[in-house]
């Protein structure tokens, strides 16, 4: 068959890595791709919020199945638009997106069918910031209702801080109509982890777990990203906390969406807190996380095509995925300035040396070809991956990978897996 991947990061770059590994798939396009993804797959320049333009690439090219990477095309109704086209198209569609479009949606579905999360308030103005974050008492967690990039999220610390930000979202509208409404979040504490499930509408297969690294900085210090680094699994969620997820979360939301008149299909992302109350959702995401998907993906050994097809058609068994027993570790290598601003253009050297390293692989985020060579073109650069017989194997491998690489100015966190090192 014939696949198009839509997107141009580290997550695509990881699906088409698998897809490509599977038996069914004889061609893959990805668009727009990447520096990296040009290697495995034919790079198309249509960017990936072009619905009407994709639909007409995968047309003309008879694409038998549309795996679409990133959230903007999902919230835009890429999945409508293709499936009322006759096309397979894997991801939710438009209604059932804003599960990630809107915090406030998201909250009020959970509020419906009894999923745990924070307890919130909805705000439009300053001083409603102001009363609310007082009231949960500080700290307090302030949410951009729409998408921002993984930057949406501020910590205040007090009262002062909680103006500041909701002056930038709401006044200078730092994040445009996404910063109109603001949902501020009771501080939740614990530790968090992501759960990954892929469904059909009705049944639900989850995927290994695995914990994210927001901060910039090491000691989760500085402010939040979309991703610095991640590791698989994450050694808090044991079997039987997963079948709490899965028995709290999960399966009331999929079941809850379908009741609505909106059922769910794709990937499903929680972002959760592990308190002493029990796991609570602190954000759903409707497609594959980024890193996470790049150490999750490293352990798969089962056909992905296989699992994707499942959502998209349903109809047949549950699929049971294979999985590495070994642990997986990406760290991020990121442009100089990120999140903020950051140069871009920088020459990439020693990735031969890198992949050929036992059990790693590097997969492209923000990098593009220019005269023959590799070069940064965005924030998030690499998620160098590794995996090992232990977790202390896994980030070795790893960090001897990044530390093979270089560009002018690449940062990149030292303790990615620290949390569970710690527990160890």
């Amino acid at each position: 068959m014939k696949v198009l991947v839509v997107g141009s990061g580290g997550r695509e770059h990881a699906l088409v890595w698998k897809i490509a590994q599977s038996r069914h798939v004889r061609k893959i396009y990805c668009a727009p791709g990447n520096g990296g993804i040009a290697g495995i797959a034919e790079c198309v320049a249509i960017k990936a919020d072009d619905i009407a333009g994709l639909l007409d690439f995968a047309q003309s090219r008879l694409i038998d199945l549309v795996v679409v990477g990133p959230e903007a095309p999902l919230v835009e109704g890429i999945v409508d638009v293709f499936q009322d086209a006759g096309m397979k198209v894997f991801g939710p569609r438009r209604r059932p997106a804003r599960l990630e479009a809107s915090k406030l949606f998201a909250k009020e579905i959970m509020a419906k069918h009894r999923v745990p999360t924070a307890a919130f308030a909805v705000c439009r103005t300053v001083e409603d910031v102001v009363v609310a974050a007082g009231r949960f008492g500080f700290p307090v967690v302030l949410k951009a209702d729409g998408l921002a990039a993984g930057k949406g999220v501020v910590i205040c610390r007090s009262e002062k801080e909680a103006a500041a930000a909701a002056e930038e979202m709401l006044v200078k509208k730092i994040f445009g109509a996404s910063g109109e409404t603001i949902v501020v979040e009771e501080f939740l504490e614990g530790e968090e982890v992501s759960i990954l499930v892929l469904t059909d509408g009705e049944g639900v297969v989850p995927l290994v777990s695995s914990q994210d690294h927001k901060r910039v900085f090491d000691h989760d210090e500085g402010p939040n990203t979309g991703g610095m680094g991640a590791y698989s699994p994450a050694p808090i969620v044991t079997p039987g906390v997963m079948d709490e997820i899965m028995t709290s979360v999960v399966k009331p939301v999929i079941r809850g969406m379908a009741k609505e008149g909106m059922p769910y299909t794709g990937i499903l992302y929680a972002g959760l807190m592990m308190t002493a109350q029990g796991s609570k959702v602190l954000e759903f995401n409707v497609r594959f996380g980024d890193p996470e998907t790049q150490a999750v993906l490293a352990r798969l050994q089962s056909d992905i095509i296989e699992a994707i097809l499942w959502s998209v058609e349903g109809g047949q068994g549950v699929p049971v995925l294979r999985w590495d027993t070994r642990p997986s570790v990406c760290v991020v290598m990121a442009s100089k300035g990120y999140p903020g601003l950051y140069e871009t253009g920088k020459v990439i050297s020693g990735l031969d040396e890198a992949v050929r390293l036992r059990d790693v692989v590097v997969f492209h985020a923000g990098t593009k070809e220019s005269d023959g060579r590799i070069v940064s073109s965005g924030g998030r650069v690499l998620g160098v991956t590794g995996l090992g017989d232990t977790l202390k194997e896994a980030i070795a491998h790893t960090y001897e990978a990044v530390g093979k690489i270089r560009f002018e100015g690449a940062h990149y966190r030292t303790d990615i897996g620290w949390r569970a090192l710690e527990k160890q």
